[in-house]
């Protein structure tokens, strides 16, 4: 027979042996969560590759217009976008100061491009000749034409060229913003306008530029909104790991279960608690 102590000792040795298989196991659940956690990294690094792939292919393919790969280029490789970021961004007093500045700026683009527009239709420049009849008097003061340099020159006014590159009833802070950025910006936009010469082109470049600035502009608008709440997922705090269990007894240092599993037949012992 079994005596006490022999059967106190066996149910001690099974209650270990249980302990240790279940730190076998969670060892074993925890790599097959930090393989899986791996794996979807590993997805993650190639599909950020295959985006990269497909953005350089997208970035070497072109439009069927001109116009709009003079446009593309213009916004791709020039200062204007970031000027125009700055510009808008820099204006937080209030939604009317940006408002006046997007409405300037768009305005200003439209002037600029008109009268160059208006010499690509007219198409090559033409030399003008006119005859002159000079009629000569008793005295060449008389003659209408003639300019006396010896009358004072009436006072010259300075002209403030923000008012009129402004427009009426709008904000004056983001007029002048708009203004100085404008000085920036014009000598790209002509120069990338000057290239063509199509008219589909042309009023394609034009008309897309304008819609382009303008989803610019609701873009930035947009990144200024920070008054966003928190998901409520982040007000919840979380805490432990996942998968396990805070109250179960671990209390047996891992090396002396070691030592006990030195001297047993783990395989027969399973197969019997089982």
């Amino acid at each position: 027979m079994i005596n006490r102590q022999e059967l106190a000792e066996e149910m001690q040795l099974r209650e270990s042996v249980r302990k240790a298989i279940r730190i076998v196991n969670k060892k074993r659940n925890k790599k097959s969560v930090q393989e899986h956690k791996n794996e979807k990294k590993l997805r993650l690094i190639i599909s950020s590759i295959l985006k990269e792939a497909q953005s350089a292919v997208a970035a070497v393919a072109k439009h069927d217009s001109t116009g709009i790969n003079a446009l593309e280029d213009l916004l791709k490789n020039s200062n204007l976008l970031s000027v125009l970021e700055t510009g808008y961004k820099s204006l937080t007093t209030d939604l009317q100061q940006r408002n006046s500045y997007r409405n300037h700026i768009l305005s200003a683009v439209k002037k600029s491009l008109a009268p160059e527009e208006l010499r690509k239709g007219a198409g090559e420049d033409v030399e003008i000749t006119e005859d002159i009849d000079i009629e000569i008097g008793d005295r060449p003061e008389d003659d209408p034409d003639f300019i006396n340099v010896d009358e004072e020159e009436p006072a010259e006014v300075e002209v403030d060229e923000r008012e009129d590159f402004g427009l009426n009833g709008e904000d004056k802070t983001g007029r002048n913003r708009a203004f100085t950025d404008f000085q920036n910006i014009e000598k790209v936009i002509l120069t990338a306008f000057d290239d063509l010469d199509n008219p589909e082109d042309i009023t394609l470049f034009e008309e897309y530029l304008i819609k382009n600035l303008s989803l610019y502009f609701d873009k930035y608008e947009g990144e200024l909104q920070t008054n966003v709440s928190a998901p409520p997922e982040s007000v919840e705090a979380q805490t432990g790991v996942e998968g396990e269990d805070p109250g179960e007894d671990t209390a047996i240092p891992e090396f002396e279960l070691q030592e006990i599993l030195k001297h047993l037949n783990i395989e027969d012992i399973i197969e019997n608690l089982l």
